[in-house]
């Protein structure tokens, strides 16, 4: 509750809250209250300007923009969670027992991630992305969680190593407090907030894999997403022929929703950074 209220007075974490709630609620929402058509049901003709019927147009198939936006916002939303949630768990995971056991385990453990830190995540996208037969939502979003890990990884080992040393860890570990119940009990909580952080920061990187992966045609099958927009874009050289609803607004809104946990992300570095805090 205490980190709630702090959070409540940071005014960049709250502007990007409420722009991606606002955001949230177009993709949840909007499908069943905006709209009565499928995002791959035919409405007009090829890249019909905007109007009553469709209010962003239609795309090179004659479907309707607005209804796309609204299912490719939850479709790239969804694979940003789930990368989100599978980089933060193994990067968390990995970060913690290397940064509590040290040794010969911190060294084979960081070794791996320094290793995977030297190669470029887009190229393994890109190679694991051609491999998987059957591309869906859920199979992008952990490609790109087990991907995107290390970096996460090397920051939880460097707080675990510091609260290792702290009083209260030293007392639970006089009072026979087992390694496992040592790392849950008495390290972790003390990492919520930059867990949270990072998680923040793993979902926003999600998001725009999805869409380089996307746009290179490496998207999720038989579904839309902001980066299947795009990709149909150029494909169909939206530009040349002057249809800028086919790729301004999921560029609008790929933008936003980035730029919000961006916000969000800052507004929680400020309150729990030290030297970015304002002097009152």
């Amino acid at each position: 509750m205490e980190l709630l209220r702090i959070l409540l007075r940071s005014n960049r974490f709250m502007a990007g809250f409420w722009i991606v709630t606002a955001v949230l609620a177009f993709a949840l929402l909007g499908p069943t209250l905006l709209t009565d058509v499928g995002p791959f049901q035919r409405v007009g003709g090829l890249f019909n300007p905007p109007s009553r019927d469709a209010l962003l147009g239609t795309d090179n198939f004659g479907r309707d923009v607005f209804t796309q936006l609204m299912y490719g916002t939850r479709t790239s939303l969804y694979i940003g969670l789930v990368a989100g949630f599978v980089a933060t768990f193994i990067g968390v995971t990995i970060g913690t027992l290397a940064g509590y056991a040290s040794g010969v385990i911190e060294e084979a453990l960081m070794g791996v991630t320094n290793v995977l830190i030297t190669i470029p995540p887009i190229v393994v996208l890109i190679l694991l992305s051609v491999a998987v037969d059957a591309r869906t939502a859920t199979t992008m979003g952990i490609i790109i969680g087990v991907t995107a890990w290390p970096w996460t990884a090397r920051a939880v080992r460097a707080q675990t190593s510091s609260l290792r040393t702290r009083e209260h860890v030293a007392i639970a570990r006089i009072s026979g407090v087992g390694s496992l119940e040592m790392m849950l009990v008495e390290i972790l909580p003390y990492m919520f907030s930059y867990i949270f952080m990072a998680f923040i920061l793993q979902l926003t990187g999600g998001i725009l894999a999805e869409a380089t992966l996307s746009m290179l045609g490496l998207g999720p099958f038989q579904t839309v997403s902001l980066g299947t927009l795009l990709h149909w874009s150029l494909l169909w050289e939206s530009v040349r022929v002057g249809a800028w609803w086919a790729f301004i607004p999921a560029t609008v809104f790929l933008s936003i929703t980035t730029f919000s946990l961006i916000l969000m992300n800052a507004g929680m570095d400020e309150i729990f950074n030290p030297t970015l805090r304002h002097t009152r």
